[in-house]
């Protein structure tokens, strides 16, 4: 025994408890409270001994009780901190029951491979371990940060941070924080085997290559036995990745996935013949003739068979599935298995026949984009769009756009990241060497000419009329009636998504720009301005406004127009940016520029479009909303509102609108796809230029009388109101500047139009209106266009929404109604921040976060033009 007094003697560490089954129990501030079997307690009376109850802190609510000791299991406080971010008390008492896996689990090292459940369907998703610990400080809850890998890239949450804590580091939309009842071990391979292991499978006597993309006992199920759920490389299964509702993996189509017991999976070897016939691929083994059958020089040795190496069958047996998460993460469409050629081997006398042998003149060495080409016997047929290297694929892959569409398709995309557009389900990845030409066509000489290829005969089909009446455009349902639908507004063809996206924004539903359509100039000396702005009102706008569509001979011929007119060449079949086609266009027509804007030392200069600079202050803290669009607290987005990037360029730049504009396109400051300056750009529905307007009355920022000073430091000061002009009149101007802080300020005189002027100011403001904005995203142009007084009258358009045919084939232009943005746009600048990123619509993610170009105009003013 000790002699030390008892004060003095160490504290044992508070007992933590499990609560065995439902109880109610009597709080003195609470009432009647409910405690729900599986929760988590701590003894708080350590230096009090009961017999027969406890004085306890409940830490799924944070209450004090006194429950019975027989109603407490004790735990181990080990695996409290483990279990006690999983919500569902079920799941955690299933997970309690076996804690030598808990304490597997809590000791995986950095880098472990994990099966990770996402999505409403507890889909399982490839991972890496990156962090397990708590997400604050003082918490005991254990959490694992992982990092997707695979399809599932693009679908996380994070870059490792958590309310600005940094826990580990992976790119954007890769990373996870997630309990433990969301993970599971993924090592159910061989430790000589790769990650993903080639197996083969027997169905009907033929043998047929896969990959394993699940290993384990099957929920619900009290037998332990092993079952193996294949990705095949051929359409010869009947499995989806579901088993009684549990997602157990990810399985692009049901044609593809085949689950069966282990016994019948056999791990695949490399062939001992690597020489024979190396194009055929896995998925055509037969099984090996017996050795009294001849076989000649040349067939295909089928691969050895070994019994697929299992690990321990701890690591095998998951825990139930968790509750489905609240949000969902935005999915992502996956990428479909390769489909390689049904192809049969052919003996060395038949090599020289057949589209199928090596010594074709249809080899792939031949294909590039663009080619017509066919996979798979039968053959699915489309036209190469894309070739390149994806991930750990070391072959050349082509990503096709088939004819016809396939459920495992996909728009192009592959884990996320673009590689060529098409419409949904009609994208397909193969190795180049599965790919042959099609065969239904003789192997052109040369590639044709798709400049001029885009005339009125080869579209005829696809023809629009010549209108020269005048047609003023529609507003509101009129509109909405005639653009909506496929086949509708400008139809895109080579690159020029880019003009077909600026004109539908320009002159589908607004009438600003139409002088441009009848600007005078001298038709003897300029033909080329007199062409093209026949070629603009009577074959484009005009057409566009009466019937709705546009066909692309239109647009190429004043492509053609433009490269003419031009030294550079490139308009007729290179991608191009809004700014360089409009700054080309408005100089072929010989229009006065849009806008003057001068400086304060330099006389007005002459524009067509503006383009903006960040503020250098962040938004300021906003108060809390109530609003249905779903929010994130703090701000979960760095926006900046269109008012607010206008007022700070042209504070900071020392500029003023010359005399106010009809017509204002503004482009947003971005940097490339890598890198914007914002996460969302807020394009203001009203545009406010009084103050940014030269010799012009201007308000008092303080007492609203005739403002005589502005001063550029005042715009950044956190005293009054940082981010806003400040303009004062004489006597405010002095007084705000009397203060210490603000003695080295520097307030500059402005003009103030001759008059007398005393008391307060009362004028109309100077707004405009937005009505159009144009997007960007993997270098493919789109329009948002308001086509009405309402809030939600929105229309978006995309000149290449839809495909018809391959190489030779058209584009078709697609319109449709987006009203969902409207309440968006309705929100303020602090009110967006807020909002939770992964609530946004496509739609409202495009607008907001991938803008390029934002239209204003003075309807006004435009009649004066």
């Amino acid at each position: 025994m000790s002699g030390a007094p008892e004060q003095n003697r160490k504290r044992r560490p508070f007992k933590l408890f499990l609560i065995s089954t439902d109880l109610q129990v009597q709080d003195d501030l609470e009432g009647l409270v409910l405690l729900s079997r599986g929760f988590i307690c701590q003894e708080q009376d350590q230096g009090r001994i009961r017999k027969d109850a406890l004085w306890v802190k409940v830490l799924d609510n944070g209450l004090m009780v006194k429950i019975e000791k027989k109603y407490l299991l004790e735990i181990s406080a080990d695996l409290v901190g483990l279990v006690e971010p999983v919500s569902d008390l079920e799941v955690r008492l299933n997970l309690l029951n076996n804690p030598d896996n808990l304490r597997q689990l809590a000791s995986l090292p950095n880098n472990a491979p994990l099966w990770v459940l996402i999505g409403g369907q507890d889909e399982l998703a490839e991972a890496e371990l990156k962090y397990i610990g708590p997400l604050s400080g003082g918490s005991s809850a254990s959490y694992f940060g992982v990092e997707l890998k695979g399809s599932a890239v693009g679908r996380g949450t994070c870059n490792g941070s958590y309310k600005g804590v940094r826990y580990f580091s992976c790119p954007d939309a890769c990373g996870l924080f997630v309990p433990v009842s969301h993970i599971r071990l993924r090592h159910c391979f061989h430790h000589n085997h790769p990650k993903v292991q080639p197996v083969c499978v027997s169905l009907d006597g033929i043998v047929h290559g896969g990959e394993v993309r699940f290993c384990g006992a099957l929920p619900g199920r009290s037998s332990s036995s092993t079952y193996v759920g294949v990705l095949l490389d051929a359409p010869a299964g009947n499995w989806d990745g579901l088993y009684k509702e549990h997602r157990l993996c990810h399985i692009p189509c049901h044609l593809y996935g085949l689950l069966l017991p282990v016994s019948n999976v056999f791990a695949e070897q490399k062939s001992q013949h690597p020489n024979l016939l190396p194009q055929v691929p896995k998925s055509i083994l037969k099984p090996a003739l017996s050795p009294n059958t001849k076989q000649a020089p040349t067939s295909p040795v089928p691969a050895p068979r070994m019994p697929l190496v299992l690990p321990a069958k701890q690591a095998l047996t998951p825990p139930l599935p968790p509750p489905k998460p609240t949000h969902k993460p935005v999915l992502m469409r996956p990428l479909p298995p390769p489909k390689p050629q049904n192809l049969t081997p052919v003996s060395a006398s038949e090599h020289t026949n057949g589209s199928h042998s090596l010594l074709s003149p249809l080899r792939p060495t031949e294909l590039e984009v663009g080619s017509m080409v066919e996979v798979n016997d039968p053959p699915l047929f489309g036209v190469i769009r894309w070739i390149g290297h994806l991930g750990a694929v070391k072959e050349p892959v082509a990503g096709i756009e088939l004819e016809q569409e396939l459920s495992a398709g996909t728009d192009g995309s592959y884990l996320g990241e673009r590689h060529f557009r098409c419409p949904a389900n009609k994208g397909l990845f193969v190795k180049l060497r599965n790919c042959r030409r099609d065969s239904r066509f003789p192997v052109p000489e040369k590639p044709v000419n798709q400049v001029e290829r885009c005339n009125s005969i080869a579209f005829a089909d696809w023809g629009s009329e010549r209108v020269d009446e005048h047609t003023p455009p529609l507003d509101g349902d009129e509109a909405r009636q005639l653009y909506e639908g496929s086949k509708r507004g400008i139809q895109g063809h080579l690159n020029s998504c880019y003009l077909d996206a600026t004109l539908f924004s320009l002159f589908c539903c607004c009438s600003s720009a139409d002088w441009v359509l009848f600007w005078p100039f001298d038709a003897e000396t300029d033909q080329s301005s007199k062409h093209a702005q026949d070629l603009l009102r009577c074959e484009i706008v005009n057409p566009l406004r009466r019937n709705g569509y546009v066909c692309a001979s239109k647009t190429m011929a004043l492509r053609r127009l433009l490269e003419a007119a031009n030294i550079d060449a490139g308009f007729t079949n290179q991608e191009k940016d809004p700014e360089e086609f409009l700054n080309k266009l408005f100089q072929l027509l010989r229009v006065e520029p849009l806008l003057k804007i001068r400086s304060v030392t330099q006389q007005a200069q002459e524009c067509h479009l503006y383009q903006l600079f960040p503020p250098t202050l962040p938004a300021s803290p906003a108060p809390p909303v109530d609003s249905p669009i779903p929010m994130a607290s703090p701000a979960s987005m760095r926006v900046a509102s269109v008012q607010s990037l206008l007022e700070s360029s042209f504070l900071h730049g020392g500029l003023k609108f010359a005399e106010a504009p009809s017509c204002l396109l503004l482009l947003m400051p971005r940097f490339g796809k890598d890198f914007k300056m914002f996460d969302a750009i807020l394009p203001s529905l009203s545009l406010d230029i009084t103050d940014l307007l030269d010799d012009t009355l201007r308000q008092c920022s303080i007492c609203q009388a005739v403002a005589e000073w502005e001063c550029v430091q005042c715009y950044e000061d956190l005293d009054i109101t940082p981010g806003q002009l400040k303009q004062y009149c004489q006597t405010c101007n002095t007084q705000v500047h009397s203060h210490r802080n603000r003695a080295s300020h520097n307030p500059v005189k402005i003009a103030v139009p001759r008059g007398p002027w005393s008391g307060p100011l009362h004028h109309t403001r100077q707004r405009m209106s937005l009505f159009a904005v144009t997007c960007i995203e993997t270098s493919h142009y789109v329009s948002f266009v308001k086509h009405g007084p309402q809030a939600s009258d929105w229309l978006f358009f995309d000149s290449m929404a839809d495909r018809e045919g391959g190489e030779n084939g058209f584009n078709i232009p697609q319109v449709r109604a987006c009203p969902e943005v409207g309440r968006y746009l309705g929100l303020t600048e602090e009110e967006l921040s807020r909002v939770d990123a992964s609530s946004l619509r496509e739609s409202a993610r495009r607008l907001l976060c991938d803008s390029y170009m934002c239209l204003y105009h003075s309807p006004e003013l435009s009649l004066y033009k």
